[in-house]
């Protein structure tokens, strides 16, 4: 068994390589992160490779621009928990709470739209989305659609199509919603094979 001192050493090596993940998961560039954090890339590029142990003044402002906890940008134990700490953001005026832990292409979040009968702003970007409708009546604008979903009902679509969603006006809205920023589709329909004397039948 290691000793606190090794244990300690083990989860700062690993940092840089997990900082790495990270950022090319969100898929941002050195210099991009260094314009968010003030931190230079070639720190930045030290601190991924190793060659740099991090310290607080470094963490801090990477966990603020990765938008996730010290303890997850450390790689902290979690004691066996296999629980996701829920912590709700507020974007735009609705509430977020991502449902994963680790940033990476594909995320998940419950959202909370509030009562409100908003001017629809379509808006066009890379990615798939899939929502799901926990309670109230969601309002999408897809395209040329204009659609009013129910608690129980889902809509899945390519988000380069204009699209725009939120309450209807008569409450306010939960949903689940999974999202794939480089357009992977949330699942794949397979189709089933033929039989064979099917197959032959119709050659």
């Amino acid at each position: 068994m290691d000793t606190p001192s090794e244990a300690i050493a083990r989860t700062l090596d690993g940092v840089g390589p997990r900082l790495r993940r990270i950022r090319e998961g969100r898929g941002v560039t050195l210099a991009a992160l260094a314009a968010a954090t003030g931190i230079s890339t070639s720190t930045l590029s030290r601190l991924e490779s190793g060659r740099r142990r991090p310290g607080l003044a470094l963490l801090l402002p990477l966990a603020q621009a990765h938008g996730i906890p010290l303890d997850e940008l450390v790689g902290a134990p979690e004691v066996g928990d296999p629980r996701v700490r829920l912590r709700p953001r507020t974007v735009h005026g609705n509430t977020v709470v991502p449902l994963t832990r680790r940033p990476g292409p594909q995320a998940a979040y419950k959202m909370v739209l509030p009562r409100g009968r908003d001017t629809p702003r379509p808006c066009v970007h890379e990615g798939h989305e899939w929502l799901y409708v926990l309670s109230g009546r969601l309002r999408l604008v897809l395209g040329d659609h204009d659609l009013v979903l129910a608690a129980g009902e889902a809509a899945e679509f390519d988000t380069r199509l204009p699209h725009w969603f939120g309450s209807t006006g008569d409450g306010p809205v939960e949903i689940l919603s999974l999202f794939g920023r480089q357009g992977e589709r949330v699942h794949v329909r397979a189709r089933s094979r033929r039989r064979p004397d099917r197959a032959a039948r119709e050659r």
